[in-house]
């Protein structure tokens, strides 16, 4: 069951608002606006469905009085009636359940005061959408249960506690999100390693291993305790959660822009069931980043509208890069692209282009392949475009290069080719590395490859754009036998220099010899030496 249409009328900060065509398969709608612009409004709406209110001029923006009519995608309309000097009436299915937490939902440490009977009928949540949200102590009382329930029920059947189910049912799912959040990273990453039940003098406590230290949930920060308390929430509330409107304001809160990609992603794909529809309120870069290429997600934008005047609202269009402005000014964007020259890669590697270039005043942007970057730089001279070498002459990319100077092409057949340069590793190794015997396994599997290799040229060649710009004459053709005899030759040598630019080092080059090393990607392109080479490319 998820919401269509939004419609209210004299309520709060709207005078007239209608929010409509909700796509069914939005799962996450977020609210975007800058602070005051009626986020938070709406979800006093959600929150009163569930409810009653003894003063409906709180809600009221005028004397007179107001309505919040929302219609379903399955057809259902419910209203919610105000009346001046009266109270709030309802007109809704028994079982429609709205489930709201606002953003003053943490709690600075456990204490021993929860009732986590609450929880089933949800009457644990606050009386206005405003007031503090203290759901989390009866959260963290029955986690604690669900696991003491566990291992008892054997006793009772004269069985063993299946341990092992008992963690992969409860524990198991709260670390493995913590884990997808927090990065994979043992020494950064909190889990949930024990508890403690609570005593007549003492409140329960959560224990949470983060490298080699211990410690208790009062102690984590608040961006740490702000992804506990989500978590839980969804653990020990999913029966509830399961055919509901969930609205949860500023889950963002203390969390970088990394950290507020992943929270969402994994909120939304793994703990919000797919009867039911999050919606949630931000205007961080994360959040709104996450939902613009989301294809599950609609963006309501709230900023800079008269709600004194009747508004009707559209989900933004994904194309639509204003969006991002409520997290980066355009100010703040233009001072930043100002600084730095917009260089547009091939493939997923402009994220390692920008952590080792990235302080030389280059700003890299993915591109999906070799003919998106040439496309995108064509007729753009303001950006540099980077793609690989692949099965291009030296008289090619010379060709190419005088016809489009902002076109730059790597030395190598690919951006692998520079991550496991022997120069490249022996720098990144730092220890005694046999650079000889390196050199020797990658001529090894080229001449093992090498029939494959030469089988694929001519076809890979006809799929190169450039060619195809009449930027330089083949007289016999772009896939004539001339021209494969001419990549033959330089594949057949064993000379490093003369075969390498060729030598596909992605798709032929088995990396096993490396593998006691522990090498990653971002410790080989932070090298003086890949930075240079890369660095003199775009020079070039």
């Amino acid at each position: 069951m998820r919401i269509n249409k939004i419609e209210l009328k004299n309520f709060k900060r709207f005078t007239d608002l209608t929010i409509q065509n909700i796509p069914a398969t939005a799962k996450l709608v977020l609210l975007i606006g800058a602070n005051g612009s009626g986020k938070s409004s709406l979800f006093d709406a959600f929150h009163n469905f569930k409810v009653a209110q003894a003063n409906p001029s709180y809600y009221l923006k005028s004397n007179e009085g107001g309505h919040v009519y929302i219609t379903f995608d399955n057809g259902i309309k419910i209203n919610e009636e105000y009346h001046s000097g009266g109270g709030i009436f309802h007109n809704q299915p028994d079982d429609l359940r709205f489930i709201g937490r606002s953003s003053n939902r943490i709690i600075p440490r456990i204490l021993n005061n929860a009732n986590p009977d609450q929880i089933k009928s949800d009457s644990d949540r606050p009386d206005t959408f405003i007031d503090t949200d203290n759901r989390f102590a009866n959260d963290v009382l029955a986690y604690m249960q669900m696991i003491d329930d566990a291992l008892r029920e054997p006793v009772f059947k004269g069985q063993q506690a299946d341990t092992l189910k008992i963690f992969q049912n409860v524990i198991e799912p709260l670390n493995d999100s913590l884990m997808n959040i927090f990065g994979g990273n043992a020494n950064k990453t909190i889990q949930i390693i024990r508890y403690q039940n609570p005593t007549p003098s003492s409140p329960p406590q959560l224990i949470f291993r983060k490298g080699v230290s211990q410690i208790n949930y009062d102690l984590l920060s608040h961006g740490e305790k702000q992804v506990v308390v989500l978590l839980l929430n969804f653990i020990v509330r999913q029966e509830q959660y399961k055919d509901a409107i969930l609205f949860i304001d500023e889950m963002d809160c203390h969390l970088n822009t990394a950290l507020q990609t992943r929270l969402l992603a994994e909120i939304v794909t793994k703990w919000i069931p797919d009867s039911s529809q999050l919606w949630t309120a931000s205007h961080s870069l994360g959040f709104i980043d996450y939902a613009r290429k989301s294809e599950s997600a609609a963006i309501i934008d709230l900023d800079n509208l008269d709600f004194d005047t009747s508004q009707v609202i559209e989900p933004e269009q994904r194309d639509n890069l204003e969006v991002y402005e409520i997290a980066i000014p355009k100010d703040t964007i233009s001072a930043i692209l100002a600084e730095k020259k917009l260089v547009v890669a091939e493939n997923k590697n402009s994220a390692l282009y920008n952590l080792a270039l990235g302080e030389k005043s280059y700003l890299f942007l993915p591109a999906n392949n070799n003919r998106e970057v040439f496309l995108t730089v064509k007729d753009d001279k303001s950006k540099i475009g980077l793609r690989d070498r692949d099965y291009l002459r030296n008289d090619e990319v010379a060709a190419i290069r005088k016809k489009f100077p902002n076109m730059k092409i790597l030395g190598y057949y690919t951006f692998e080719n520079y991550l496991y340069h022997p120069d490249n590793i022996a720098e990144a190794v730092k220890t005694k590395f046999e650079k000889d015997a390196y050199t020797e396994e990658i001529i090894r599997q080229k001449n093992q490859h090498f029939d494959a290799i030469i089988s694929k040229i001519a076809i890979a060649r006809q799929t190169y754009v450039e060619l195809k710009e009449d930027i330089i004459n083949h007289k016999n053709g772009i896939n004539s036998d001339a021209i494969l005899d001419l990549f033959i030759k330089e594949l057949k040598s064993n000379n490093l220099n003369t075969f390498y630019p060729y030598f596909n080092m992605k798709e032929y080059f088995d990396k096993t010899i490396l593998s006691k090393y522990n090498l990653k990607s971002r410790d080989l392109v932070t090298t003086n030496w890949f930075k240079d080479q890369i660095d003199n490319v775009l020079k070039s």
